[in-house]
């Protein structure tokens, strides 16, 4: 049986980047543990400083198929590129046909610069391009497939 995990991202604005992750991936904040009504209220209850109620935001896969995803606040700033990274198959994936799989990925690009992404590089695969290498609003790699 697989285990259940969660992705978690540092960055300094939880809130801005969970919103820019939630167009990138279709994903919805995700709803208060059981029993309470609203994050506030689960805080509360766990003794969690007000001062640090917005130090996160959660993020999960509407049809419960995906991870869930955390952006936690921390003091320092991303320096060095991601060791880790996702490949979001906007294009359908590589077995979907080029000609389908890149206009689909050319419109992901411009709805995710539109919403504060940065195309780092386009990738090519036997002379045609590839996969978009991009960054989030926060400088955090990813790539369009």
């Amino acid at each position: 049986m697989a285990t259940k995990w969660t992705l978690t991202i540092d960055c300094a604005h939880p809130a801005e980047l969970a919103e820019f992750w939630a167009l990138a991936l279709g994903y919805a904040e995700k709803p208060p543990p059981a029993g309470f009504a609203t994050w506030e209220a689960w805080f509360a209850h766990h003794g969690v400083p007000e001062e640090e109620w917005d130090d996160g935001a959660y993020l999960a896969d509407p049809d419960g198929v995906g991870p869930s995803l955390s952006f936690l606040k921390v003091p320092e700033s991303k320096v060095v590129k991601n060791r880790l990274h996702l490949d979001i198959q906007v294009g359908g994936g590589r077995d979907t046909p080029w000609e389908t799989r890149w206009p689909r990925v050319v419109a992901a690009v411009e709805r995710l610069t539109a919403a504060g992404a940065s195309v780092i590089r386009e990738h090519e695969s036997q002379g045609r391009p590839d996969h978009v290498e991009m960054a989030d609003p926060e400088g955090h790699e990813f790539c369009l497939v």
